[in-house]
Order: C-alpha cells, then sequence, then structure tokens
C-alpha cells in the first residue's frame, strides 16, 4: 500500500492520493497552469541500456530521434504495450529521467518524503535593508536602473527635495544626500553580491631578451565566481513554473515527441546517464547543464575601436522564453583580454598561438570554481523554494562561426561539427568528438592534422580540463549568423543581385534593383510588418532588419528571376520558419529535412548561372545539415541562439559604458553590471516576500528593452487561453452615435451596409438571411491592443506578446474632418475606375505592364445601376456594438480595394479580348 501511494503523488507539491482520479482533479485545480505538460500516465522508463555510438559517419539529416526512443523507451513502449493490450493508446505526456529527477531534500541534502512544506524564503516585515522604507528602493531603482540618471542631476534632485521639505516646513530632508550615499546604499545590497575579481596573465620569466612587444605585456581578466552566480540563478522565484528539475521526453497525444525546451533534449538525457552510472549515489539530484557564450563587441568605432570580449554564463533549466527575455538567466561572468600588437604581428604564427592559448587559459581559470559541483552534488534553494542537490555539468556553447572555430581549436573554412573538408563540405564527414580528436592528436603529426582534419594541434580546449565535457558537441545552432544573416542576408539576397548583373547587364541591373527597392518601399503598414522606405539600400544590417525583408523579399523579386530561383529562395525560407519555431515535433522534422533537401537542389541555379561556378562549399550554409540533430540534442536552436548574447551585449556592455566616463570605462562597466544585478535580485526578493506587488517586479532588459516602439511589445503574462483584444478604457468622444451619421461624418457612405456585411459573416448567419441593421449606439475608439500567444515572436517569458493599434495623428485629422460627399449607390454612378485603379497601382509594389495597363488606356462603359433593397431591421443584442474607427477605416479600404480588382480582371479581359481579335482569334474555347 505504501508503494502504491508513492507513485501516487504529485509530481508539483508531492501530495499523495489513494486514486488516479482525485490527482487528477488535484492536478487541474491547484495546478491548472501547467498539469498538460505533465506526464500523464504512471508509466516510467525502464533502466537504460549502455550509450549508443554518436560517432556516425553521416553529418548530414541524422535523425537519431528513433535511436533514442530504441535506447531509452523501447522498454516503457514494451510494457505500455503488455499493460494495455485491449486499448491501444499512444503513451503521452512527459516522461521524467528515471535517476536523476530532482527530488527535494532539506538543507542538509536529506531526501524530504512527498508533501513536504517548503521552507519559508523570509518574513515580511517591513524590513527593506540597506533602504530605509519601500520609497526609497524604488527612487534608487528609478534613479539608476530606469532612467540612468547622472552623478550631477542626481545630485541637484536631492537638494530640490530637501529645499522643498524645508519649505513645507517638515523636519524630514532628502531620501539621500547625494549620488555617492545612492550609488553606496545599492552597493551594500546583499543579494547577488558577486565582486568581481581580477586575474593577471603574463609569461613571467620565460620571456626572452629579444622577445616581441605583445609577450612583455601583462593581460588582465576580470572575472566573478560562476558558482555564485549559478547559485542565485537556481534560487530566484521568478523562474518557478518556467522551471526544469529533470531531463524529459515529452509525447504529444499522438505518441510524437516534441522537443521545447533544453531539458526535453537527448543531451541532457544521454549526460544525466553517465553521471549515474559513475556514481549511483547521485540518485535523485537535479540536473545543471551551464550554457556558455562568449562574442566579441565594439562600443565605439570612431573614437579609438573600443572592444570588448565578455562572457556570459546561462543555465539550461529555466524554459527558452525566460533565456530570451533575460530575466537575470543570462549573466556576464567575465571579460577576457584581448591582446594587440602591431601591424607586423597580425600573420605572425607565435602571436596567434598566444592568443588562443590566453583565451581558452582564461576561460578554464574563470570556471574552476564548478569543477567541485561536477563531480560531487552540491545543497541548493530551487525556484519553488524546496532545496536539492544539484550537479553541474558543461552542457552548451553559444558563439557565432568565428568564435566556435576559436573555442573549438578548428582552422578556418572548417566545420567545427564534423570533419568534412572545406574544399567540399557537402561530402561526407565524421562527427567530431572529445576521444575521436584525442586519438587524432596522439596518432598524426600536426601537419597532417592541419591539412586533412582541420585541427591546430596548438591549441587544447578548456574542456579538456572539466569531466565530461565535450567542446564539439557543445555548439549549438546559430539562428541569427547561420541561417538569418548568413544564408539569407549575405547569400541569398547578395547571390540574388549578382545574378541579376549576369544575367541583365550591371546597367540594366541597378534599373531592376532600384525597382524592387519601390516595391519593398511600397509595403503597406501593417502591424509585425517593418517598412523600409528606402528600399534594401543601407548599409548597418542587424538580425531585425534580415527577419523583416524576408516577409517582403520573395514578391518583390517574382518577376525578375525564374522560377527555380524564387522557389530557391521560398525552400530556405520554409526551412527558416520552420527551425525558428519554439516547439518542434517530429512531423515539424520531416518538414525541415524536406526543405533543407527542396532548397539544396534548387540552389543550382546559382551554380549553372555563373554566380556560384565553384560550388556551395560555405560553412554557414554547411551548417545548416546539422539543425536536425541538434534540434534533438537541444530542443527548438531558438533557445540557444547568439541573438541572446547579442542583444545581452547592449545591457552588460554597451549601455555601462555610455554611462561611463571612458576613461578606464571596464571598472566603471563591471561595478554598473554589478549594482544593476543587485537592484533586480533585491526586487524579486521582496515581491517573493510579498513587500512588493507582482505588478512592479523588474522587466525583461533583453530583447523588449531596447526602446521599440509601443505598437509592439512582450509582456511578462501567464499563457492566455485565447486571444483577446482590449479597447481603449474610455471612447473618444466628437463623434456621431448613430451609424448612419457616422457614415456621412467620415464621408463612408457604404460604411452601414460593410458594418452589416461583417456582422453577417462573424455571427455565420445563412445567406437567405437579411444583413443585420445595428440600430445602437456607435463608440469609436482610437486605440486598441491584442494579446496573443506568440512564443516564435518577440514574446515574454511565457510567449505572450501584445501589439497595439493605434490611429496616427494623419488619420485623426483625415477620418475625423469632413469632406465632400461622394457618390452613393443610391445615386446610380460610381467615381471613375481609371482614377481609383491609377490610385491602387501606386500602392501596390508592381509594375503597370504585369497589371495590363498601358499609357493610354481605353474608355471603360459605366457598369449598370445597382438597385438597393431595403432590409427589415435587425437586432443582434440590447447592448451597443462597439466599432473601432481604425478597423472600420481598413475595412472600408479593404472593400474598395475589393471592387478595384474586380473592375481590373475585366479590363484585362477587355484588353485580351483586343489583343486576339488582333491575331484573328474571335472567341475562347
Amino acid at each position: 500500500m505504501a508503494k502504491f501511494l508513492d507513485r501516487l503523488h504529485c509530481p508539483y507539491c508531492g501530495m499523495n492520493f489513494k486514486s488516479q482520479r482525485g490527482r487528477t482533479k488535484h492536478i487541474r485545480t491547484i495546478h491548472a497552469y501547467d498539469h498538460d505538460d505533465h506526464i500523464c500516465n504512471d508509466q516510467v522508463p525502464a533502466s537504460p541500456r549502455a550509450d549508443s555510438d554518436f560517432n556516425d559517419t553521416r553529418p548530414d539529416l541524422e535523425d537519431e530521434s528513433q535511436e533514442f526512443a530504441d535506447t531509452y523507451l523501447g522498454d516503457l513502449d514494451a510494457d505500455a504495450a503488455h499493460a494495455e493490450t485491449d486499448h491501444k493508446r499512444p503513451i503521452y505526456g512527459k516522461i521524467e529521467h528515471p535517476y536523476l529527477f530532482g527530488r527535494p531534500c532539506d538543507a542538509q541534502g536529506n531526501p524530504l518524503p512527498p508533501g513536504a512544506a517548503r521552507p519559508p524564503r523570509g518574513t515580511a516585515d517591513d524590513d527593506w535593508p540597506p533602504f530605509a522604507n519601500q520609497a526609497d528602493f524604488l527612487l534608487a531603482d528609478f534613479l539608476f536602473r530606469k532612467v540612468e540618471m547622472s552623478g550631477s542631476d542626481i545630485d541637484f534632485l536631492m537638494e530640490l527635495w530637501a529645499f522643498r521639505m524645508q519649505q513645507l516646513g517638515e523636519a524630514a530632508s532628502s531620501p539621500f544626500i547625494s549620488h555617492k550615499d545612492v550609488y553606496a546604499t545599492i552597493d551594500s545590497i546583499r543579494l547577488g553580491d558577486v565582486p568581481w575579481e581580477c586575474l593577471s596573465v603574463d609569461l613571467g620569466e620565460t620571456i626572452p631578451d629579444d622577445a616581441p612587444s605583445w609577450a612583455e605585456r601583462s593581460y588582465q581578466v576580470w572575472y566573478r565566481n560562476p558558482d555564485t552566480i549559478i547559485k542565485n540563478m537556481l534560487d530566484n522565484p521568478d523562474f518557478h513554473q518556467q522551471f526544469d528539475y529533470a531531463p524529459h521526453v515529452t509525447k504529444d497525444h499522438h505518441g510524437q515527441r516534441k522537443w521545447q525546451n533544453f531539458m526535453s533534449g537527448n543531451y541532457a538525457w544521454r549526460q544525466c546517464d553517465k553521471i549515474y552510472n559513475e556514481d549511483p549515489s547521485t540518485e535523485g539530484a537535479t540536473y545543471v547543464g551551464i550554457i556558455l557564450g562568449s562574442e566579441k563587441t565594439t562600443v565605439s568605432v570612431a573614437t579609438g575601436n573600443v572592444e570588448y570580449h565578455p562572457l556570459y554564463l546561462s543555465i539550461g533549466n529555466p524554459h527558452n522564453g525566460v533565456r530570451r527575455a533575460h530575466c537575470n538567466a543570462v549573466t556576464p561572468i567575465g571579460f577576457l583580454a584581448i591582446p594587440k600588437a602591431e601591424r607586423k604581428y597580425d600573420n605572425d604564427v607565435a602571436f596567434r598561438k598566444f592568443k588562443r592559448q590566453l583565451y581558452h587559459a582564461s576561460i578554464s581559470a574563470i570556471l574552476q570554481p564548478l569543477k567541485p559541483g561536477m563531480e560531487t552534488p552540491l545543497i541548493r534553494r530551487c525556484p519553488d523554494g524546496h532545496y536539492r542537490r544539484v550537479i553541474y555539468d558543461l552542457a552548451a556553447y553559444i558563439a557565432d562561426y568565428p568564435e566556435q572555430l576559436m573555442v573549438a581549436g578548428i582552422v578556418q573554412n572548417w566545420c567545427a561539427k564534423c570533419t568534412a573538408l572545406p574544399e567540399h563540405l557537402d561530402g561526407v564527414g565524421g562527427r567530431r568528438t572529445r576521444e575521436f580528436m584525442h586519438t587524432l592528436v596522439d596518432t598524426l603529426s600536426p601537419g597532417h592534422l592541419w591539412d586533412q582534419y582541420g585541427i591546430d594541434s596548438d591549441i587544447v580546449p578548456f574542456t579538456y580540463d572539466f569531466p565530461r565535457a565535450d567542446i564539439y558537441a557543445m555548439l549549438t545552432p546559430d539562428l541569427l549568423h547561420q541561417v538569418i544573416k548568413g544564408t539569407f542576408k549575405d547569400h541569398l539576397v547578395a547571390w540574388t543581385e549578382i545574378y541579376l548583373a549576369e544575367t541583365h547587364g550591371e546597367a540594366h541591373k541597378d534599373v531592376i534593383m532600384d525597382d524592387i527597392d519601390r516595391r519593398i518601399a511600397a509595403v503597406p503598414a501593417f502591424t509585425g510588418l517593418r517598412r523600409f522606405p528606402q528600399g534594401r539600400c543601407f548599409k548597418q544590417w542587424t538580425g531585425d532588419d534580415s527577419k523583416a525583408l524576408m516577409k517582403v523579399f520573395l514578391p518583390a523579386i517574382a518577376e525578375y528571376v525564374p522560377p527555380q530561383l524564387v522557389q530557391c529562395i521560398a525552400a530556405f525560407l520554409d526551412f527558416c520558419y520552420l527551425v525558428r519555431h519554439h516547439e518542434i515535433g517530429e512531423d515539424t522534422l520531416t518538414q525541415i529535412e524536406e526543405a533543407l533537401e527542396w532548397f539544396y537542389a534548387a540552389r543550382e541555379i546559382f551554380r549553372d548561372s555563373g554566380v556560384r561556378p565553384t560550388g556551395f562549399s560555405l560553412p554557414r550554409q554547411h551548417a545548416l545539415v546539422h539543425y536536425s540533430r541538434l534540434i534533438q540534442e537541444y530542443g527548438a536552436p531558438n533557445g540557444l541562439c547568439s541573438s541572446i548574447t547579442e542583444s545581452r551585449h547592449i545591457t552588460a556592455v554597451k549601455w555601462p559604458w555610455r554611462r561611463s566616463n571612458r576613461y578606464n570605462a571596464l571598472g566603471q562597466m563591471l561595478l554598473t553590471n554589478q549594482c544593476l544585478d543587485k537592484l533586480g535580485l533585491a526586487r524579486v526578493d521582496f515581491v517573493a516576500q510579498g513587500m512588493l506587488p507582482s505588478s512592479v517586479s523588474i522587466p525583461s532588459c533583453g530583447h523588449d528593452g531596447l526602446h521599440k516602439t509601443v505598437d509592439e511589445e512582450a509582456i511578462d503574462e501567464d499563457i492566455v487561453p485565447e486571444a483577446r483584444v482590449e479597447m481603449a478604457r474610455r471612447r473618444q468622444r466628437g463623434y456621431p452615435r448613430a451609424l448612419q451619421d457616422l457614415a456621412a461624418y467620415i464621408s463612408e457612405p457604404l460604411l452601414p451596409a460593410l458594418t452589416g456585411q461583417f456582422l453577417h459573416d462573424q455571427m455565420g448567419l445563412d445567406d437567405s438571411m437579411p444583413l443585420p441593421e445595428i440600430i445602437s449606439p456607435i463608440s469609436i475608439f482610437h486605440s486598441a491592443s491584442a494579446t496573443f500567444y506568440a512564443p516564435s515572436d518577440l514574446s515574454g517569458t511565457h510567449g505572450v506578446r501584445r501589439e497595439i493599434i493605434d490611429v496616427t495623428d494623419s488619420d485623426k485629422e483625415n477620418l475625423g474632418k469632413r469632406r465632400p460627399r461622394s457618390p452613393t449607390l443610391e445615386d446610380g454612378v460610381h467615381s471613375s475606375p481609371v482614377k481609383k485603379k491609377r490610385h491602387l497601382i501606386r500602392r501596390l509594389p508592381l509594375p503597370l505592364s504585369k497589371l495590363g495597363y498601358n499609357s493610354s488606356p481605353l474608355p471603360v462603359e459605366p457598369e449598370p445601376e445597382v438597385l438597393q433593397t431595403p432590409v427589415p431591421p435587425y437586432r443582434q443584442t440590447p447592448a451597443p456594438v462597439i466599432v473601432s474607427q481604425n478597423y472600420l477605416h481598413r475595412l472600408i479600404v479593404d472593400r474598395w480595394d475589393a471592387e478595384v480588382k474586380r473592375c481590373e480582371e475585366g479590363r484585362k479581359a477587355q484588353l485580351l479580348e483586343v489583343q486576339l481579335a488582333a491575331h484573328g482569334i474571335r472567341k475562347l474555347v
């Protein structure tokens, strides 16, 4: 009976239940937020078999889904099939690792019984150390983080505050004496206090007398204790319900596996198997996969080319949405040294070797505090408040292609994941592993390693200093530099322009490109659709620019390129949008492989046309063949993309540098980052203790912290079951409340008929029923917000996105003033169809020839009069019908566009008959 009770415990709070029905009711009632994603049956995986040999010789399109299922889930499927002989339904839900499953324990590491209460984090006793009260904390947070006020301005504000208090006769003075008092108070916060340390590196006494200048210098590496950083991340209550305590395999109701977050991948599961097989005492521990990332960034080009090389750290337990929104889940732990020398040493072999060795030695030294936790579990408090035994493991490394070569010790133009030859990257190549590389280095000469395998034998990757770490397996897919900016912007867009030059000549190519730019610039304004007023003629490209251009590039070039080139770009766009999904299933993996195969076949047009006569041995395009396997290893790629570290550059490097006085700026930047971390963790702690409302918790400082426009934003809100649209709080006054009067006021006579047709379609009425007539008062709003679930786009930690629809000032002026009355259907006439067509042509990014027009349009006979039959009054509900003015205007424009399109089709038919008549053809069969 006790065994039965242990098996039927709640996976969230640990309560025991006597029946499956009782536990299901409890989960759906108490844990309604995430019960659908948890395990939906009582089966657990059997003991995993021996790890399979993953050193396959084919790196392209490898599907380990079946191999992983056969190895780890085969016994589970067999047991389930034996238990359910009458009901053959697939196993679905979340199947957690059987050994490292994150069992709660006390502060001494003793396991807790299921359902044990979590220890309190603290008591809300109105104690705000080191601040005097809540107002002082909010003021310091506002001055330092929100508005980034300068020290002189803070001093003036405090003096003004004190002067005002004296005028009012109050005994109290200003909250802070000066800006130094503000900084000192923030610096005395204990939470998140991880001081920066300096590591000085030089060659010591081994320097010869004739050593170059770069060898005589001392290089400083600034870093923070990564173990303390991870401890603060694990203790962050903001991650609760967005945190995985064990690797898991997730299947949908059809039995198809799906990958989303890092812990849903095969890599974390296999590493837990290795940890348990090496030390069975780790059973019940929590696997904490460490994610690193590094990349150089330039903060000033015009004034000395100031650049920094930050090293970031995250963990794989928080969900991808938390990592993309940052929320203290991605933290700088070091600033690596950047050795520089005179120009004559640019190609010096010794200097290049020194830079790489310094790079790896610095990272190894920074990560040394983590090594004990990789062998023996540590006790850490987790986001849900429980203590757990955790074990560290180097799991992933986020880097662009140059950084991947640096961190893996690979030669330029080679692939860091496989041994395919650089002149034929699409050929066969074995997968790189730590054991395989170690065998090659011990067997072959340095020259042979360089020429045949692309290995720099002078470099020993830092991962060799840590257990179970394999840098070649740790390198993650990079959507930003490999897909969005690499293959699309740098390759396909540039190749298309070269193709036009090869086909039409350089002079005519410029004419075509100008027309393509006009088409791109003519894209109508729409929420989520980026406008390029000058086309694509700008030098500084960002990832957002490339993603926005993807949406409009294909229709802009469709007329000027052959169908095979259109198919090539269309296939790549399919691949791009599929791999950017936040959740990828087995069917999606099949679509990804099919789209990639289609893209590889269609891109041959660039080879045949002479654009790429030497082929496509490009490392960033070659990296696409590894995506199918890497998705199975690490989950959805958008959670481990270099766009996360690049956007973190803004808040951790560029903004702190701009706040400094530019003199020895690095020290000031380090203090700024330290104070920001303290304020963020203090605010999270105050919210967790109930001392601050959650509505004022620190916003995510990632993508949505870049001063975006207010028409779209990522919000930290629970997943909405259905999309919702909210109007402004107050209606706009000054407009008529009756629909007929409103139609006359905005000079849109078809407004009543269009509104009735809209309600008829929305209500699903039969075509024989008359159109509804609105007789209730009309309310006009100038703004509305739409909130919906879109985790693949710019979204908050829960994947929720909000877009604002607002009427611009020009729209208000044009729609809010009375204009001359236009002819209506009752007048029996229409406005000039030719004039309406020309207006549409200016809006569409298409040439006149494509629409079938010439400089002298033929006269068009007026259409017969359309008689309006009155319809009986109809009222849907007695409540007022709320109609947005902006929406009505768009609805009217769309209706007019449809009418104009119908006129255009008739126009084309007339022109076609004239052309056929000129060839003696009178009738088409």
